[in-house]
């Protein structure tokens, strides 16, 4: 089958492409910006970029149309399909029906963590030998790709996203996946440009719990109220709870060397083992111990799963470092929601110790965009000894409100810029050696970690 995907540079859009054409489907595909990562990588399968939404790719002559959610009734090529009766379908729900039908899905769901929480659990199922295939919203140093097709193989892991289908389809996306294995991460609001509240988002999940079956697993925090009103209002699956009085717990210990975090994991209230690694914060903690729990449903004992989680190396943008100059180093991280921020910066804070954290934030979101959670910045921001925002005036990404009235509170910790350049130049002639420089979006930022070790 040919598959021409509208929206193929995005993130869930090309690993698709990668296990399709994985799958011995011919696959071509466009998008408004072809650039790199993922057009290199896509490249690399000899899969065909076209740049932009031209209603001529009707003459391509697919057998299928797959459109992402980026694309919008408007769209050329949109209109020339439904124009001419041509066959279409979402992502999601193609990838439900040909791919994930008749696995086991192991589906990771929550406004934070999703994409760390699923490399985790790959990389354990991988470690145990049993080849999961896989599609993830990021690359794991140890995975090295973010997407894989097994054909032999019943597991698959999939980052379980709550945005919603496509332009015609206004479910989430999880709602296609029929997972077997659910992992509910945690439940805040969140994507307020389609979702108006919280329960709005809690009904979707509700949906998702609806499709698990009775021998599955659901997987949650032992201490989250929108995840107690979810499951209240109807659960067929056994529940297993991590954190808190949860089955699973984890128990920080003494870590040989300042840059290292090293923890104890309880099952049951009966110690099973340790992690040490380098990732940072309560919340990889938490990550870790749903992907145990999460692996274990797919067979792998706890022991074999704290070994592949010692050995596991990351995410990339998931407090990433991207080099030190001068002693100076920079992180990236994909932080963009307001108790992502804090979180991270916590963990960093815990890793650094007295030494200064210069934030760097572009609230780039949809959600951030719309500031319907700024008031929550400058508590989020706290542990930062000088932020950076970073705010543009016009274009597509610029914001709704004012980053210099809104970080107020911090007083001269805090500074905004629309300029790129000068706040660069700004972080250059503030940064001193010892400190950790944190680059928190979740968009490309114009570069400027590359711009800034250069500047450094």
């Amino acid at each position: 089958m040919h598959l021409h995907i509208l929206g193929i540079c995005g993130t869930f859009m090309g690993g698709l492409a990668l296990v399709a054409r994985a799958a011995g489907h011919t696959v071509t595909g466009c998008d408004a910006g072809v650039y790199p990562p993922m057009s290199t990588q896509l490249q690399e399968q000899d899969i065909q970029l076209i740049e932009g939404f031209g209603a001529e790719q009707i003459g391509l002559k697919p057998d299928l149309f797959v459109v992402g959610n980026v694309v919008t009734r408007g769209n050329p090529l949109m209109e020339a399909i439904l124009e001419q009766g041509l066959p279409y379908t979402s992502g999601p729900q193609w990838l439900g029906e040909h791919v994930l039908q008749g696995r086991h899905v192991l589906a990771v769901a929550g406004t934070h963590g999703k994409t760390t929480t699923s490399s985790m659990l790959a990389w354990i199922l991988e470690y145990a030998g049993l080849n999961p295939g896989f599609l993830i919203g990021g690359i794991a140093a140890d995975l090295g790709v973010s997407a894989r097709y097994q054909p032999q193989q019943p597991l698959f892991v999939i980052e379980a996203d709550e945005y919603d289908t496509a332009f015609f389809d206004k479910r989430s996306k999880f709602i296609h996946y029929r997972a077997r294995t659910v992992v509910l991460n945690n439940l805040e609001y969140d994507h307020a440009d389609i979702f108006p509240d919280l329960q709005s988002i809690e009904t979707q999940f509700h949906h998702l719990v609806r499709t698990v079956p009775a021998g599955g697993c659901i997987i949650r925090p032992d201490d989250s109220a929108a995840l107690d009103r979810v499951l209240a209002r109807g659960c067929w699956t056994p529940v297993v709870r991590f954190g808190g009085q949860g089955r699973w717990q984890a128990r920080e210990l003494p870590a040989p060397q300042r840059r290292e975090e090293h923890f104890e994991v309880l099952r049951d209230g009966a110690p099973v083992g340790s992690v040490q690694w380098s990732l940072t914060g309560e919340h990889n903690r938490m990550n870790a111990l749903a992907a145990l729990a999460a692996a274990e449903c797919a067979g792998v004992s706890a022991q074999q799963g704290l070994q592949a989680l010692s050995r596991f190396g990351g995410v990339k943008r998931r407090m990433e470092l991207r080099g030190t100059v001068r002693g100076i180093a920079v992180f990236d991280d994909f932080a963009h929601h307001p108790t992502a921020i804090a979180t991270t910066l916590a963990g960093l804070r815990r890793k650094v110790g007295d030494a200064r954290i210069l934030a760097v934030l572009e609230p780039r979101s949809n959600t951030m965009k719309l500031g319907t959670m700024a008031a929550r910045l400058p508590e989020a921001l706290r542990e930062a000894d000088l932020v950076f925002c970073f705010g543009a005036k016009q274009g597509k990404h610029a914001l709704g409100w004012d980053p210099a009235q809104v970080l107020a509170p911090l007083g001269a910790r805090a500074s905004s810029y629309d300029d790129l350049d000068t706040m660069i130049a700004a972080i250059g002639a503030a940064a001193r050696p010892g400190d950790s420089v944190l680059v928190m979006s979740n968009g490309g930022f114009g570069g400027i970690h590359q711009k800034l070790l250069d500047r450094l």
